[in-house]
């Protein structure tokens, strides 16, 4: 699939329904006019829950961000910036319907949906990049590292950030789940409400030095906010050995 953005626009799947109330939805992720100059012109901002781990406190444009472990969290760092009125796209994640970005706080008709871009995902994304500032892509393939050239030519080009759900090597931030627990099943019964996770980053430069986090991802009510540490759940999962370290 090749084209404009403009192109991309007229044939993707675009929600048109009406935006979250308010910037938020009931979601508690808040943004809003005048919240993208509090960061400057060279950065996107993030939920407030996700701001002290990222050196300058938000995305910084022209930059790639590597979110291996979980989809959620990709649409968790878009949300902010959708919310302030910046134009989004998805590709290569079906799963990630409107319904779900929406919940999140994400602008329906601001997002674009490309949800199978087949073997042609690297035109797709670069098309994306024309015109939308964040691009969330989950590659079918670890791209070579001519394709990832291409494309990091096209953000320092443009003013966009590239969300990879998966390994980019040399991305400049890269995010982890190091360990999670849900709440709402008690003696064998009853529903998972929310997810408590221990969210890492690091990356290069400025990002050098990992930062750790426990995030409610999301809670009962749908936000994503900072977890009280009396709140973090004692029966968790770790995933892939990551260790733990102070946020500062």
């Amino acid at each position: 699939m090749e084209g404009t953005f403009a192109e991309l626009k007229r044939t993707s799947a675009v929600h048109s329904g009406p935006a979250p109330l308010g910037g938020a939805g009931g979601t508690g992720l808040t943004g809003g006019a005048g919240l993208g100059a509090e960061f400057g012109a060279g950065m996107l901002p993030v939920v407030p829950a996700l701001r002290d781990l990222l050196p300058r406190g938000g995305l910084a444009r022209g930059s790639v961000v590597a979110v291996p472990e979980s989809g959620l969290l990709c649409l968790a760092l878009m949300a902010e910036a959708s919310a302030d009125g910046a134009w989004c796209g998805i590709a290569g994640m079906p799963e990630a319907g409107i319904g779900a970005a929406v919940g999140l706080g994400l602008d329906p008709e601001r997002t674009l949906l490309v949800p199978d871009p087949g073997t042609a995902w690297p035109q797709v994304v670069a098309s994306l990049l024309d015109g939308c500032e964040l691009v969330l892509v989950r590659p079918p393939v670890r791209a070579s590292a001519q394709v990832r050239q291409r494309l990091e030519g096209t953000l320092r080009r443009g003013r966009g950030v590239l969300l990879v759900a998966g390994d980019w090597p040399g991305a400049q931030l890269r995010f982890q789940v190091a360990a999670q627990g849900w709440t709402g099943l008690g003696d064998g019964h009853g529903r998972l409400r929310e997810c408590c996770a221990e969210v890492i980053v690091d990356g290069r430069g400025e990002a050098a030095r990992a930062q750790a986090r426990w995030i409610w991802l999301p809670a009962a009510d749908g936000t994503v906010t900072l977890a009280d540490p009396a709140d973090i759940p004692a029966s968790r999962t770790e995933f892939g050995g990551l260790r733990a370290v102070s946020g500062g």
